[in-house]
């Protein structure tokens, strides 16, 4: 009896591992991590000089810096297509960049706009190169620190409105999602 006891504790823990969906925590994490790492790609890309933070990097080969590349690539690709729409961010939305609250605000209204008419993984790309946008025009205008603002703000953002759509689907490294 005690055997068949501990073999179905064993079985359910093996079980919990396998069907066990990213928590909100995660998927928020994951989300910043690929925020910054799409920002740092944005600001070299730029050519703008900036001192880059240390973060978690999503590992070499692991699953987290597969997403992160295809993310890239998918951002570069709606970036070519609209080239206006995610430069000059900030003359676009007429802000000062020296207000974290007007950044943050700014940031979080385009967010919403974005995803008014329903959430796709096109416009979490879009998302993405709007945080990464608006990040250059930070840095260019002496105002790195507010980098780590849009990143906080991407990651609440995700933790409102995302989380539930983005574990419907297995979270970032699904098999299935990209």
């Amino acid at each position: 009896m005690e055997m068949l006891r501990r073999s179905s504790v064993f079985a359910a823990e093996v079980m919990e591992v396998f069907d066990r969906s990213p928590t909100d925590k995660e998927l928020v994490s994951q989300a910043k991590a690929l925020c910054r790492d799409y920002i740092n790609s944005r600001l070299i890309r730029a050519g703008v000089s900036w001192s880059k933070p240390e973060y978690n990097v999503p590992v070499p080969g692991g699953k987290l810096a597969e997403v992160s590349t295809i993310l890239l690539r998918l951002g570069d690709e709606l970036e070519y297509i609209r080239p206006n729409v995610y430069r000059n961010i900030a003359r676009q939305l007429n802000i000062s960049l020296h207000s974290e609250t007007v950044v943050t605000d700014a940031f979080l209204a385009v967010a919403a706009q974005i995803f008014t008419a329903g959430i796709t993984w096109g416009k979490v790309v879009s998302l993405y190169a709007v945080a990464a946008g608006l990040a250059v025009d930070c840095v260019r205008h002496a105002q790195p620190a507010m980098v780590h603002t849009i990143v906080d703000c991407l990651g609440e953002f995700v933790r409102k409105t995302l989380v539930t759509w983005l574990k419907r689907r297995g979270g970032w490294t699904s098999q299935n999602v990209w």
